[in-house]
């Protein structure tokens, strides 16, 4: 199984639909069976969702040539059942403008925000899966038709050129903390 996972707005699901389609793989939408299946409460957030309930009722519906997609993949799948796991990265100023457009309360975009410049699903898909298994690519300046060829070479050949990112350098540079932290 292989898993493309980031915060909201990084290019998941765009990226996955077209990898899944040119590859003739089963697209797996954890967000939709979690809404579908009742496991989740209030939202889609990790501490909103049974991950243990969903993460059973994923392994009924997996096979081993599926595309997991969503946010929520690190905290759900058994690292043994993963081949590979991308992260998809995306500069905080630029994921700003996509949660404006998308109309996200400032809670929740100060939190996915935070989220992004920490790195904590990188972390934890490193973490959960492991980092043998795990690469991260920015998307910020990168065509979706880049990012598909990149990832499709990592799926082919199981290793690639990931990028380095390191949010919390650029926003700290530009004396962006306050902004982006404002507790």
């Amino acid at each position: 199984m292989r898993i493309i996972t980031g915060n909201p707005g990084t290019g998941k699901h765009t990226i996955a639909r077209i990898i899944a389609k040119k590859n003739g793989l089963d697209l797996v939408d954890i967000n939709s069976i979690a809404i579908a299946e009742k496991t989740a409460e209030k939202g889609l957030d990790a501490l909103d969702v049974d991950v243990k309930k969903l993460g059973k009722i994923l392994g009924r519906k997996i096979s081993k040539n599926a595309l997991l997609v969503g946010h929520l993949a690190p905290y759900i799948v058994s690292r043994n059942k993963v081949d590979c796991a991308v992260v998809l990265r995306r500069s905080p100023y630029s994921l700003e403008k996509v949660y404006a457009k998308r109309r996200y309360n400032k809670k929740k975009s100060i939190e996915n925000l935070g989220s992004e410049i920490l790195g904590v699903t990188y972390y934890d898909t490193i973490k959960n899966i492991g980092p043998k298994k795990t690469f991260q690519f920015d998307t910020t300046s990168e065509s979706i038709k880049e990012t598909v060829k990149r990832i499709e070479r990592l799926f082919a050949e199981g290793r690639a050129r990931e990028d380095n990112v390191d949010w919390l350098k650029t926003v700290s540079k530009k004396g962006d903390l306050k902004r982006f932290f404002p507790y």
